[in-house]
């Protein structure tokens, strides 16, 4: 399958990367960006690269757009005579735009519509571990399940509706920021307690991949888990009420919510 990203820029260079990396030699990847520098960085890893919108999408199964918000309309409208809707289909990454908005800017006419879709996959797709959501805006069963695979590649995803979109970025692509802010802090704890910076980010990341592989076991629930580590008058119990005394629960949810408003 040949695979078009037009925007080389964080989340597109990331999907390329990604793609190049991760998927199994199953996609040929071209790349569409106007500066030099992103592309530099993609064509020795087996990208077609080019300036050229038009050209980056010939011959394309899927056309994956992933460029500012601002300038998604003038991109898609560029790109619409280019695009033959009997065999491609599009993919958007953008965030604040609704898919009506981007299926009447796709729009030939009143009977030639674009198979498109909306994907929000995170930063972590650079190291194949995003959470990608999949909202399918005007999309059948198989070419949803052809995206998917796609974005499998780069980690986990999950089809939703468009309305619970807003959340499911703060929980997930914002939610990259929180739990690196969480990072930060303890990095910061750890020094105050006498290890060097480098010492205490290796103990909290190594901390979050072992509290990661437990809740993705089956059945599992992150209080049964703390339940596991927390004993009558021990250490755990004290530091976690002090954390909650400082507002910790509240102001996850509040900083959640805020990113949906």
């Amino acid at each position: 399958m040949k695979i078009a990203i037009i925007g080389a820029g964080a989340m597109g260079g990331a999907v390329a990367s990604g793609l190049l990396r991760y998927g199994d030699n199953k996609y040929c990847i071209s790349v569409s960006n106007p500066s030099s520098e992103p592309l530099e960085r993609l064509a020795p890893l087996g990208a077609e690269t080019t300036h050229d919108n038009k050209e980056a999408v010939r011959d394309a199964d899927m056309v994956i757009i992933a460029v500012k918000p601002w300038i998604l309309q003038s991109v898609m409208e560029e790109l619409k005579p280019a695009l033959d809707y009997t065999v491609q289909s599009v993919v958007v990454i953008a965030a604040g735009l609704t898919g009506a908005q981007m299926a009447e800017w796709l729009e030939k006419d009143s009977e030639t519509k674009a198979s498109l879709l909306i994907a929000m996959p995170n930063t972590a797709v650079a190291v194949a571990q995003s959470m990608t959501f999949i909202v399918p805006v005007n999309a059948d069963k198989n070419l949803i399940s052809e995206v998917e695979a796609v974005f499998s590649c780069l980690g986990e995803t999950m089809v939703i509706d468009e309305a619970h979109l807003p959340a499911a970025t703060a929980l997930a692509s914002c939610g990259i920021a929180y739990a690196m802010r969480y990072v930060r802090a303890a990095v910061e704890g750890g020094v105050e307690l006498g290890f060097k910076a480098t010492a205490a980010q290796k103990m909290v990341v190594q901390t979050l991949r072992g509290a990661a592989a437990l809740l993705a076991v089956d059945g599992a629930h992150p209080e049964s888990e703390i339940d596991k580590v927390t004993t009558p008058g021990g250490i755990t119990i004290r530091g976690l009420n002090e954390m909650e005394h400082a507002g910790f629960t509240s102001a996850v949810i509040r900083g959640l919510k805020a990113s949906v408003k």
